[in-house]
């Protein structure tokens, strides 16, 4: 369920017009639904609230601060793969007891951070990561918890760019190794081993590799019972798809029906790290027609939104729908492309569209997930502006980047301002 919907011929996000908003902020402009993304967290709070558990929203998916603050008032906590999505969830009043941090390649720097702000639980990526955790520790004066990263090798049934959770990626420990750790876990003096965790990967459309994911943990849990291992924390992570186009993906109450009856035996408690299922219907980028171009055997729609604005069509050949924020009638077909300077910024190919003319508004939907989080500065393009919507409220919650944001913390070497008639000196 999303709040973006037609009324009097226009698209509205709740109680705005959409058109408002591109006319006073400008495009391009990602706009988020509070009311959708609330709507999503009570989803997962509704079908979990029997089961001892903590939800963790998955920051990567959209790093806002209000975005964050929305599910800190809710209860949740945050997932987060960096010392920069720690700042942030730190200054979005998120309690450190309900941070875990995941990730291949967190520096010492990043692991002391996250050690002095206390946070819930490390995600264990290798043995070489739990030497060094175990050794700031040490440094600190601290015991740190931790949980194992397991890679349970179930394929995902997605895209493989974004499949983590099977064999030959660079992500977790296999149950011989992590088993290894457990059973030396002694000569990690100021390390706490409390719980495993898992991550098989993002759009995930289907429960069975879930169930098929958490067999596995809980068998290995079962086995670790046998040696006196003790688990508190079970996280599955999170990867729970979206509709772009016609998937039908499985609902939280679905997904609570099919893992619970297979965690309930081990006595743990349940982490789940939902992203894209929290946001990612809950956001829309407008984007202004530049110009539209007919050629020999193609009509172009150019608009002021790139690649650099949103990646996921050049990144994974993601689809997205593709409206007008004013209802018309009949159709064309053609391709939906942007000003970066590369064949893959594009948004549609060869598709049956509206019949858009210059100067008007193109909605491009289900971008609230792995969008503006994605977002970049190549060919010095500014970054887009982002906006909440409130009911009948809106917010202006990332302001658009202006030109000398792009040469920010730049500078130009003296040596290469020197007036040419001088000669220069080595020393």
């Amino acid at each position: 369920m999303n709040h973006f919907n037609f009324k009097n011929g226009h698209l509205y996000c709740e109680n705005i017009p959409v058109k408002d908003i591109a006319e006073k902020i400008g495009t391009p402009t990602y706009i988020y639904s509070s009311a959708t993304i609330n709507n999503n967290l009570e989803l997962f709070d509704e079908a979990f609230k029997d089961y001892p558990h903590l939800f963790c929203y998955s920051m990567k998916a959209n790093s806002n601060l209000s975005i964050l603050a929305i599910t800190a008032k809710k209860g949740w906590g945050i997932d987060i793969v960096s010392g920069g999505e720690l700042f942030r969830a730190l200054k979005a009043g998120v309690d450190p007891k309900k941070i875990v941090y995941a990730g291949v390649g967190k520096t010492s720097k990043e692991l002391k951070e996250a050690i002095d702000a206390d946070i819930l639980l490390i995600n264990i990526e290798s043995e070489a990561e739990l030497e060094a955790i175990d050794k700031i520790g040490k440094q600190s004066e601290k015991e740190v918890s931790v949980a194992l990263r397991i890679n349970p090798e179930i394929e995902p049934e997605t895209h493989h760019n974004i499949a983590t959770g099977k064999k030959g990626t660079k992500f977790g420990l296999s149950f011989i190794r992590a088993k290894e750790i457990f059973l030396k876990r002694a000569n990690y003096k100021n390390i706490q081993i409390e719980g495993l965790h898992m991550h098989i990967g993002s759009q995930i459309v289907s429960l069975k590799p879930y169930e098929e994911a958490v067999r596995k943990m809980v068998e290995f849990i079962e086995e670790l019972k046998k040696e006196d291992v003790p688990i508190q924390w079970l996280n599955i992570g999170g990867g729970m798809g979206i509709t772009y186009k016609e998937e039908i993906p499985p609902t939280p109450s679905q997904l609570a029906d099919a893992i619970l009856p297979l965690i309930e035996k081990t006595g743990c408690k349940l982490i789940i790290e939902p992203g894209r299922f929290i946001v990612g219907n809950a956001g829309i980028l407008i984007t202004k027609v530049l110009y539209t171009k007919i050629s020999e055997d193609r009509n172009f729609i150019i608009v002021d939104a790139g690649m650099n604005s949103l990646v996921r069509v050049a990144l994974y050949g993601a689809y997205h729908e593709i409206l007008s924020e004013e209802q018309k009638y009949g159709t064309i077909v053609a391709d939906v492309v942007g000003p970066i300077c590369e064949n893959t910024d594009f948004f549609a190919k060869n598709r049956e569209l509206p019949p858009f003319k210059q100067g008007d508004y193109l909605i491009i939907m289900s971008t609230g997930a792995f969008s503006f989080s994605m977002s970049s500065n190549y060919n010095s393009h500014t970054r887009p502006a982002e906006v909440l919507i409130d009911n009948s409220r809106g917010y202006l919650i990332k302001r658009r980047e202006s030109y000398l944001d792009l040469i920010q913390g730049e500078s130009i070497s003296p040596r290469l301002v020197l007036p040419s008639s001088l000669e220069s000196v080595d020393f």
